[in-house]
């Protein structure tokens, strides 16, 4: 069966090469290629290349090469059209079938291409005629040069409603063919078909391949709608294409950097700015296609908006909609421009220097997502920090890829809790010095020993994971909220580090049967006693919240939970903060390394998580006393 190439295309914009070869052969990034050891001969040194930007693999030595296609009939021996078939399902596309009228749906695409290029040369030539010279002023004014013009093929439509109908009728191109091309409308009430371009200056829009599939026009003086583009056809989905990416693409290569702008115009500015790795959407915000489409050739994206209300709002959509599809390596950065400029006018008063300014302060989705949920407010109050805290846990949740998940919750729960280190001195610190007065001597703490950074005591931990299992085994549906980080949490006690696992593998729930199955699901992995232990009638550690009296509330329990993993992260990680940055002083006294030495001590001070915060601590300590 033959497949149409816009559709072959489509899979391999959707599927990515270097996912599929990455479930049979273990790929290692290096620079903007992967490489492994071939899956097709024996070898003990990597010779496998992975290109996810050219979208091909090869190994130089058996000689294997191929696509994402290629790859599937040679690792699984399947024929041409079960691999397409089989790419296309993952990649959420209906195989075509093989039918007389999928055979003429092809024929027809390919005669739709060399109408598109017949009408691309139709309104260039349009362009040159007296009837575009206002169109031409317009051009000149935004400071387009005739070698800009040339290579991007624009040109210009007339205000005639049968001026490319005619030039095609003459060429014998026939009405039905230009209609299913977007070039003509059909009225709807019937009648002749018209020219869809008119009085328009023409952006000719091409794929991957460079191959023109539609058109987007712009009107002069007051015409609306400002920008109109081709309709969906069987070459053009607006969607998927990004407007100059066959002619930023090479330079996209050679600067690890793709910009995406907002308009056609900002495109080719930037591009006779002599910063060509520039494309646009098509008039529409980006998709889901877009995104895959750019990470198919730079891992991060930079996204460019205005720094207005509407700029911010389109950036924070695009960010939100990049979230499920996140996975290691692929992520997005952003910069955001003054108000009321665009790479257009940026680059017009003040050439690539302007731009190239305004790409110096470029920040990470991460960042950007910390801003827009409140995160660079005052956070001095536990009130303050709680809300940025809903919001940030609001959108991480969307991240679909589970590692990326559990990284974007722990960055931003460091930035929630850290402390802002203390103001620069006017002065160097002075070192203390040794006896002999030889060598300096670190100021803070002296080195902590690594096993007690780690757990402290073994009776600490003991009472956290107590107190940590118990809270979860009176309020079940805790496990589901705090389900990677109890997952994830380095029980001490090994008979609670078993009772975590049972209590995550179980269907918790509060209904008296999923308790009943949770209770045998004890018995069966011998952990009873351990649960007794905790809410039966020998709990003897924070009974107030196993006390059959006890009116708890979850949110307080909510709290007690978040308490006791935020203490966790205190002595875990910031300990080992800690010790690294005494150990950077030691290394080199730098005033540099002496700010982050204090910075680490107090962040280690001010983290939150405390035995003394969690409700009825304080009341079991003096009752216990």
């Amino acid at each position: 069966m033959q497949f149409a190439p816009q559709f072959l295309d489509e899979i391999r914009a959707r599927v990515p090469l270097a996912q599929v070869v990455s479930r049979r052969v273990r790929l290692v990034k290096r620079g903007r290629e992967f490489t492994g050891l071939c899956p097709f001969h024996n070898e003990k040194s990597p010779s496998f290349t992975v290109s996810e930007e050219k979208g091909f693999f090869h190994c130089f030595g058996c000689g294997a090469h191929g696509d994402v296609i290629g790859f599937i009939m040679r690792d699984e021996g399947l024929p041409f059209p079960e691999a397409v078939e089989r790419l296309a399902r993952e990649g959420g596309m209906e195989p075509p079938k093989s039918t007389p009228e999928e055979h003429q749906r092809q024929k027809q695409q390919l005669s739709l291409y060399q109408v598109l290029e017949d009408a691309s040369s139709w309104f260039e030539q349009g362009l040159r005629g007296e009837a575009a010279k206002d169109a031409r002023a317009y051009l000149d004014r935004r400071g387009l040069t005739a070698e800009t013009i040339e290579t991007f093929g624009l040109g210009f439509a007339p205000q005639s409603r049968e001026g490319l109908k005619a030039a095609f009728a003459a060429k014998s191109i026939s009405e039905t063919l230009s209609v299913t091309a977007g070039l003509l409308i059909e009225p709807d009430g019937g009648g002749a078909p018209y020219d869809r371009f008119r009085g328009r200056i023409i952006f000719p829009i091409g794929d991957r391949r460079g191959r023109i599939v539609g058109f987007g026009g712009r009107a002069l003086g007051d015409g609306q709608p400002k920008y109109l583009n081709s309709p969906d056809t069987p070459v053009f989905n607006k969607g998927s294409l990004l407007y100059g990416a066959h002619l930023a693409r090479k330079a996209a290569h050679d600067t690890g950097r793709m910009i995406v702008v907002e308009g056609y115009m900002d495109v080719i500015a930037l591009h006779q700015a002599g910063i060509p790795e520039a494309v646009a959407p098509l008039g529409t915000a980006l998709t889901e296609l877009q995104m895959e489409e750019l990470w198919r050739i730079v891992d991060e994206p930079v996204l460019c908006f205005d720094g207005d209300a509407a700029g911010q709002r389109a950036a924070q959509r695009a960010a939100e909609r990049a979230l499920p599809r996140l996975r290691p390596g692929k992520g997005l950065r952003f910069i955001t421009l003054p108000d009321k400029e665009d790479p257009d006018s940026l680059v017009r008063a003040g050439g690539a220097a302007a731009f190239h300014e305004v790409l110096a302060a470029v920040e990470p989705l991460s960042a950007m997502l910390w801003r827009h949920a409140g995160g660079e407010a005052p956070l001095e109050t536990p009130e303050a920090r709680a809300k940025v805290s809903r919001n940030i846990d609001a959108l991480v949740e969307q991240i679909g890829d589970t590692d990326m998940r559990a990284f974007y919750r722990r960055h931003y729960r460091e930035l929630l809790f850290a402390r802002k280190a203390p103001p620069s001195r006017d002065f160097a610190p002075m070192p203390r010095w040794d006896n002999n007065g030889e060598r300096p001597v670190p100021r803070g703490p002296e080195r902590v020993p690594a096993q007690a950074a780690l757990a402290r005591d073994v009776a600490a931990a003991s009472t956290r994971e107590r107190s940590l299992l118990q809270a979860v085994m009176n309020f079940p549906a805790l496990a589901e909220e705090f389900h990677e980080e109890l997952e994830r949490f380095p029980f001490v006690v090994p008979r609670y580090r078993a009772l975590r696992d049972a209590l995550l593998a179980a269907a918790l729930g509060s209904d008296d049967a999923a308790r009943a199955d949770l209770n045998y699901r004890l018995t069966q992995a011998g952990l009873e006693t351990v649960g007794d232990e905790l809410v039966g009638k020998n709990a003897r550690y924070l009974d107030i919240l196993a006390a059959d009296e006890a009116d708890i509330a979850l949110a307080e329990a909510r709290i007690q939970v978040r308490h006791l993993l935020d203490l966790h992260h205190k002595l875990f990680d910031l300990e080992s903060f800690k010790r690294e940055a005494a150990e950077a002083f030691a290394a080199d006294m730098s005033e540099e390394n002496w700010q982050r030495m204090l910075g680490a001590l107090g962040s280690a001070e001010e983290a939150p998580g405390t035995e003394s915060h969690v409700p009825g601590y304080q009341e079991q300590e003096k009752r216990s006393k």
